[in-house]
């Protein structure tokens, strides 16, 4: 795998919601250009530290495409524009100003334990996930 024919999503290993997203994005990336990690893992802090930046830094949705990294809002959006109809359609949120955007992402990053509670990092990934971690 190398990071110009993959975009690298790295999500919140202990976090329902984050695992829930990931999920997500899998079942309806049908050609298959994301590869994910938890930014707990080691393979994840070294690719954050290859592009200058520490997990503690981040802390939110990361995506990584070439030498690009995008974060919150607009790695989510950018993730969304790679998917099949209708999530596509959410890319055009992109004109919006990041700062913007970026309050929506916080209110739902503030509350995301909340609303789907914690998880293991740990545990095994399901099947259609296992080929398309980051190694």
């Amino acid at each position: 795998m190398t990071r110009d024919t993959h975009g690298i999503v790295l999500f919140d290993g202990t976090c329902g919601f984050c695992e829930g997203a990931v999920r997500f994005i899998v079942t309806r990336d049908r050609a298959g250009y994301f590869r994910f990690a938890p930014a707990q893992w080691p393979q994840a802090v070294e690719v954050l530290a290859q592009h200058g930046l520490s997990r503690e830094a981040t802390r939110s949705l990361v995506l990584i495409e070439g030498d690009r990294v995008w974060l919150r809002s607009t790695a989510s959006l950018r993730i969304a524009a790679r998917l099949g109809w209708p999530w596509k359609a959410a890319a055009w949120l992109l004109v919006i100003p990041a700062p913007i955007r970026d309050i929506g992402y916080r209110i739902i990053a503030a509350l995301r334990h909340r609303l789907a509670g914690r998880s293991d990092a740990c545990t095994l990934p399901p099947p259609e996930l296992k080929g398309r971690l980051l190694a």
